[in-house]
This record gives structure tokens, C-alpha cells and sequence, in this order.
């Protein structure tokens, strides 16, 4: 098949798949958004990379106003012509689209229909459910109205993709709500590319640079927005930092990022470290420099997103602490796999109790990272993984 991957941040895992979907013979486009601050995964080729496979930026005049919704919509809807005008250069025979803002997708989903290409639409947030309940916050007149029409949007775009990957089983119900064929819908599971996220020790080159060797490092690595607090981040860096041996590391960028680090200048807090992203190829060491990975996750987020962070944690060996909703398919993963500890959203003083008591039981901390490995090297395999998005695709 001709294949066009689409992924609108250029995650890691979404790449990975291209490659190995490329590696069965297929011919492969993997496409991104260089226009959009995100932490990225392989995006270069690499000389292993078979013939088949391409990877292709597609990046607007200027970066898109996360913040802006006026500007940030105009650029979704510049975005989606580009997309479309790619279908049309490469004529695929299938269209894979994930993370893909729902306006510049429905740009997308109507050339392919024009040209007869078939589309899966691969759900990894209902962004329209998001939208509704951010912009009903944030724009208390006009919210409710927009809000309702990027459901409807949604929706439709959900009713006219042939196949449908939903990557947790609480999506289903609303699914089947808005007259979205059962027989449509595939469940996959995220992952993360456990290969390329090996265990490292924690005194390595990456922490050595930034002064973590021989701390005990507490450390969040994603985006920070509308659906997370970083208030909670800020928190966990107060009550560390009269502890010389204890860091807390922050790997982000916008606006989360830019509020943590107005808070660190006005409060002084020299234990907590802020970089913006790093690049995907020194992500293990990264990771591997932490002696607890957090994550977090605001509570009306609990079923209509899932992060994606939580599952490349687990390859990293590391405890995981996370603030997220008990209804959200993370949750049940660390739980069940008994990888890390789990406080509700938004409990600041339960979050900082269990840091407390991760930092201060070594064994506790050892015994759940092997448990997180072990999920991943058991949960992360990229052929059966294939094998499930190939026979999606065939359909």
C-alpha cells in the first residue's frame, strides 16, 4: 500500500510505526508539523530506514499561536490546504491521521474523499469534548456555541473516516452515542518505542551536563497545557528546596513553562531546573537521570485524554507519581502493573506526600521501575503492534 501517516506533533511512537509498516514493503510518508512546539520523536531519516519510507515537514509562515484563537484557527485551516495539497502530490491509498487539529483534518478527510482515499482517523484525544469544556472556561459568551460546533465537528469527521483507532475503550461509549458504527472502531493501545528508550544509569553524560549527578531527581518531561497544572510541578519544587540533594527537573516549553519559570525567578527556587524540549536521541538519558518521573492532568481531562508520557516513562526503569483522573486508562496501567503512585488531580498536598515517600524509600522506588519495565517490555511490541494497524489499514 501507499501509506500517508499523519502526525500533527510528530510524536515519537507515531514514527516508529511508519518505519516498521515501511520495513514490510510498504511505501510510507510519515508527516508532521514543524509549525508547533512539541516533544518530537525520530524525524530524520536514518541509514537503516528502507527506501520505502519518507518523512516530510510541513511548517506554515510562523508557529502557531497555541494561545491565540483567532490566529491559532486561521493557521489550523492554512495547515489543513497543506495537507490536502500533500494527498494530492502523493496519492496514497490510505490515510492514517492522528493528533490533527479537527478543522485542518476536515480539510484533509475531503480531498481524500475526492480522490477516493480511504481515511483512518486514529483518536488520541476527543478534541472536541476539549475544546468545549476549555472554551466554555475561557470565553464564558461565545464559548458554549464554538464549543458545540467543534463537537459536531468531531463527530461528523467520527461518522465519515472508514476506520477509527481509538486508543482506550473509554471512548467507545461516546462513540457509539454519536451513531459510529461498532464495526468501525479498533481499539489499539498506545505504546512507546521501547527499543529506543533503553534503561540508563542515572550518573550519565545527559544529567552530568546539567549538574544532576549524585541528586535525587524528580522530573516531568512533556507539554504543559490546558490539561495540565503546572501549579503542581511548582509545588513539588517548594517543598524540596531546602534539600540540597533533591532536584526537581521540568522538560518543557510554553506557556506552563514560561508561568514555572516567572514563579522560580519570583520565589527563588534554585532546586528547580527548567529546559526546553531535548532532542529525542538523548530521551533515555533524560529519563534515566530521574529517580521519579511525574505526570499530571487536569480532572475534566480524565477520559477524553490519555498522556502519552506515562507510557515512555515505563520504559525508562522509574517510579511514576502521577496526579491524574482514577477513571483514565494511565491510571489503570500504573496501577495494575503496580509501576508507580497514584494521587487524584489537583491534590497538591497528596502529591507532595507520596514524592515524600518515594524519595525517601529507595527499594520502594527500585522495585516499582522494574515493575514499569517489565509492563513495557511485555505490553510494547512494535510487529504486533503492526500487525494490528496493518490489518486496520487493509480493511
Amino acid at each position: 500500500m501507499r501509506i500517508l501517516v499523519h502526525d500533527y506533533p510528530g510524536h515519537p511512537f507515531q514514527v516508529q510505526l511508519s518505519r516498521s509498516l515501511a520495513g514490510r514493503g510498504h511505501d510510507v510518508l510519515h508527516v508532521y508539523s514543524g509549525s508547533v512546539q512539541s516533544p518530537r520523536g525520530a524525524l530524520l531519516r536514518r541509514e537503516s530506514d528502507p527506501a520505502s519510507f519518507s518523512i516530510t515537514e510541513l511548517r506554515l509562515p510562523k508557529p502557531v499561536r497555541q494561545h491565540s484563537f483567532v490566529q491559532r484557527r486561521m493557521q489550523e485551516i492554512a495547515y489543513g490546504k497543506l495537507l490536502a495539497g500533500t494527498v494530492d502530490a502523493v496519492g496514497p491509498d490510505v490515510v492514517l491521521c492522528s493528533n490533527t487539529p479537527l478543522e485542518a483534518q476536515a480539510i484533509l478527510m475531503k480531498q481524500c474523499r475526492r480522490r477516493g482515499v480511504r481515511f483512518v482517523f486514529w483518536v488520541q484525544d476527543l478534541r472536541g469534548i476539549a475544546a468545549q469544556r476549555i472554551l466554555r472556561e475561557r470565553i464564558p459568551v461565545l464559548g458554549r456555541p464554538v464549543g458545540w460546533y467543534f463537537v459536531r465537528l468531531e463527530r461528523s469527521l467520527l461518522r465519515k473516516s472508514d476506520r477509527i483507532v481509538a486508543i482506550t475503550e473509554d471512548f467507545c461509549p461516546l462513540l457509539s452515542r454519536w451513531g459510529v458504527p461498532r464495526d468501525a472502531v479498533h481499539g489499539i493501545h498506545n505504546w512507546a518505542p521501547l527499543e529506543e528508550i533503553p534503561v540508563q544509569a542515572r550518573d550519565n553524560p545527559w544529567s552530568e551536563r546539567h549538574g544532576l549527578s549524585g541528586k535525587l531527581c524528580i522530573l516531568y518531561s512533556g507539554t504543559l497545557g490546558m490539561k495540565h497544572n503546572p501549579e503542581l510541578l511548582l509545588r513539588l519544587a517548594a517543598r524540596f528546596e531546602a534539600d540540597e540533594a533533591v532536584r526537581v527537573v521540568v522538560v518543557s516549553e510554553g506557556a506552563g513553562a514560561d508561568w514555572l519559570q516567572e514563579q522560580k525567578q519570583k520565589l527563588g527556587l534554585g532546586g528547580l531546573l527548567l529546559l526546553p524540549y531535548q532532542p529525542f536521541e538523548v530521551l533515555a538519558q533524560v529519563l534515566g537521570s530521574a529517580d521519579v518521573l511525574v505526570a499530571i492532568l487536569e480532572p475534566e481531562a480524565g477520559t477524553f485524554s490519555v498522556p502519552s508520557k506515562v507510557l515512555t516513562y515505563l520504559c525508562a526503569g522509574r517510579p511514576l507519581l502521577l496526579s491524574v483522573p482514577p477513571e483514565n486508562l494511565a491510571v489503570r496501567i500504573v496501577m495494575e502493573s503496580e509501576a508507580g503512585l497514584v494521587v487524584a488531580p489537583m491534590d497538591g498536598d497528596a502529591l507532595v506526600r507520596a514524592a515524600e515517600s518515594l524519595v525517601s524509600e529507595p527499594r520502594l522506588r527500585d522495585r516499582l521501575g522494574r515493575n514499569g519495565r517489565a509492563y513495557a517490555e511485555a505490553n510494547f511490541d512494535i510487529e504486533a503492534i503492526t500487525d494490528r494497524f496493518e490489518e486496520v489499514l487493509r480493511m
